[in-house]
């Protein structure tokens, strides 16, 4: 029987590299044709998505963005970044404006069954926090009753915070403004006494507060979890795929420690090392997936593993300087892991 078994699986593998040509997704088709990614990002976030001195998007959704286009395009500057305020972000990917969005956005099920995007995988684990003044007397989030908080409109934000004051009969006036720019200055500019977000997104608008870094600190609780994934338009399933297996792959190359500067120096048994599979059968999934083989290895060669893409962008050594916390590798106790490739 089990060679029967394996000519009904070579049959079987060899039916869908047949047919995979006619099956191939328009986004997918449509940036291998144009020979670039669009990639819609923030409006300036630092540490994820925002322009250098030199005009260079940097951050981590940035970098996400380059493993994409270096995985399916070969090349990780082939990014045309197109940045979009909280409201712009689902149209521009409902009208296929952009081919990817890697901006802050919270995973749920309403954006996937209502909105017709398509959620790949978590980037960044994330919570809602509040940032006050460090002369504040607040040190706990209930202390902020009675208080004007900003908050960004369209975002969970908006809604976490009207939820969770309300279930513990606390009035709280949110001051609710378009953009995180408007935001930020409402805040800094004393219209406000919290700011509430994504942890990582007011960890990053610190540095931008005028008096500085110090002038500002975060109240410890998070009060909703947030996992940040980037999106895609839901009627391609093989676009979704690829983006979600390319981060995946940075995921797995952490797990094995292989590192940017090996991929860009790979070993002679990268591909086997790295999927466990022969160079023959990696080439055929390549195929199978619509990319040219070696995509995984592109994308770590562009920006690293994981680990690597979060310590250059987030981490500790970073301007930002948070902890990895829950965004460790499962082993290490935290919730990022690969699935298996077969």
């Amino acid at each position: 029987m089990r060679p029967l078994r394996l000519i009904f699986l070579a049959c079987g593998l060899g039916l869908w590299l047949w047919l995979s040509p006619a099956l191939a997704g328009e986004v997918l088709e449509g940036v291998k044709a144009r020979g670039s990614l669009r990639c819609g990002v923030s409006e300036g976030i630092p540490g994820f998505s925002e322009q250098d001195p030199s005009g260079r998007w940097v951050g981590l959704d940035a970098d996400f963005c380059r493993a994409v286009a270096a995985a399916v395009v070969g090349d990780a500057e082939k990014v045309q970044f197109v940045p979009l305020s909280t409201s712009a972000r689902f149209p521009a990917l409902q009208a296929r404006k952009i081919d990817l969005l890697a901006r802050n956005t919270t995973w749920t099920l309403v954006r996937e069954a209502v909105m017709g995007v398509q959620f790949t995988a978590t980037l960044f684990y994330d919570g809602q926090a509040f940032l006050v003044p460090t002369e504040s007397p607040v040190k706990r989030v209930t202390d902020l009753g009675g208080a004007t908080i900003c908050v960004q409109k369209g975002t969970t934000s908006e809604r976490n915070l009207q939820r969770y004051f309300a279930r513990r009969q606390l009035a709280v006036t949110p001051l609710v403004l378009d953009a995180i720019p408007k935001a930020s200055e409402a805040f800094f500019g004393g219209r406000c006494q919290a700011f509430t977000a994504d942890s990582g997104q007011l960890a990053g608008l610190r540095i931008l507060a005028p008096k500085g870094r110090q002038a500002y600190r975060l109240l410890p609780e998070l009060i909703s979890s947030e996992p940040l994934a980037p999106a895609v338009w839901g009627g391609d399933q093989q676009w979704a795929t690829m983006v979600r297996w390319v981060l995946f792959a940075l995921i797995h190359a952490e797990e094995l420690g292989f590192t940017r500067a090996l991929a860009n120096d790979p070993p002679p048994d990268f591909v086997s090392t790295l999927l466990n599979w022969n160079q023959e059968e990696a080439d055929a999934l390549s195929k199978a997936m619509g990319v040219a083989p070696n995509w995984a290895l592109r994308a770590v060669a562009a920006v690293g593993n994981y680990g690597e893409l979060f310590e250059r962008n987030l981490g500790t050594g970073s301007e930002l300087g948070l902890e990895r916390g829950i965004n460790r590798l499962w082993r290490d106790g935290g919730l990022m892991y690969a699935p298996p490739y077969r």
